[in-house]
């Protein structure tokens, strides 16, 4: 069974101390026995820096079998919409991220809201951080979900340390709210979602290069799913997302 890790980091950003080159990723994959991986810098276009699509683009070229990319864009910028849809339909881009405490916005913000559902236009998910910071708690979705019943929105990390239990009640509200398992402490929980939610609303994603995808692998392995929930969650569901993602915008032509 392939699978596909639907959260994994790639950048080097001196000023933050970040340095995890494609190399660094493809080497924890290949550890783990990972086929291929969803990447995102950790900086976000266009204020933290402004190369970062470009970056991430050229990285993925590196290792086109293996690394999917996602856009990380600040939705306060003037120009977000524009970047998102040259991101999609020029660099092929298969997604965005936005990580709330990073642009200082909750999910229900405006601006984000507005730039989820230009991702939606193309079919394209979204994916979140969820967690036990100000602006990132899983009741914060639920404006978000009803704005924007069109759109895959996935929140990463499954609430965090205390509030996992409140992201998979809020998922359960809302169908179009998905979870990702990265830097899950709770195993268990992870089993708990499935049953709640489904298989088919649950994917495997790791967080590294910062968290072991290893561990995390390990931490869906041995929890006693079935074989077809063990492929949903480590396949399906991910490949299903971005197989559905159309790289072309109204007016501007196929690309």
């Amino acid at each position: 069974m392939q699978i596909i890790d639907s959260h994994t980091h790639v950048d080097e950003y001196e000023a933050f101390g970040w340095f995890d080159p494609p190399e660094a990723i493809i080497e924890l994959m290949d550890e783990a026995g990972i086929e291929k991986a969803v990447v995102m810098t950790y900086a976000d276009a266009p204020v933290l820096n402004p190369d970062a699509l470009q970056y991430i683009h050229d990285a993925c070229k590196k290792y086109p079998d293996r690394l999917i990319p996602y856009a990380r864009i600040n939705p306060h910028a003037d120009n977000a919409a524009t970047l998102l849809e040259e991101a999609i339909v020029d660099l092929k881009m298969k997604g965005l991220k936005i990580h709330q405490e990073s642009v200082t916005a909750a999910a229900h913000h405006d601006s984000v809201i507005r730039l989820v559902k230009k991702a939606a236009e193309f079919d394209a998910p979204t994916l979140f951080h969820s967690g036990d910071e100000a602006l990132s708690l899983p009741q914060q979705f639920t404006k978000l979900a009803e704005a924007a019943p069109e759109a895959t929105i996935i929140l990463a990390h499954m609430g965090g340390y205390h509030h996992t239990d409140d992201a998979i009640r809020v998922c359960e509200k809302y169908d179009n709210l998905l979870l990702d398992t990265s830097a899950c402490p709770y195993p268990q929980k992870i089993k708990e979602a499935i049953e709640r939610l489904g298989a088919d609303r649950v994917l495997f994603g790791s967080d590294g290069p910062g968290c072991n995808p290893k561990l995390e692998l390990q931490k869906v392995k041995r929890i006693g799913l079935s074989e077809s929930e063990e492929r949903m969650v480590f396949h399906d569901n991910i490949a299903s997302l971005l197989e559905r993602v159309r790289h072309e915008a109204s007016g501007r032509g196929a690309r």
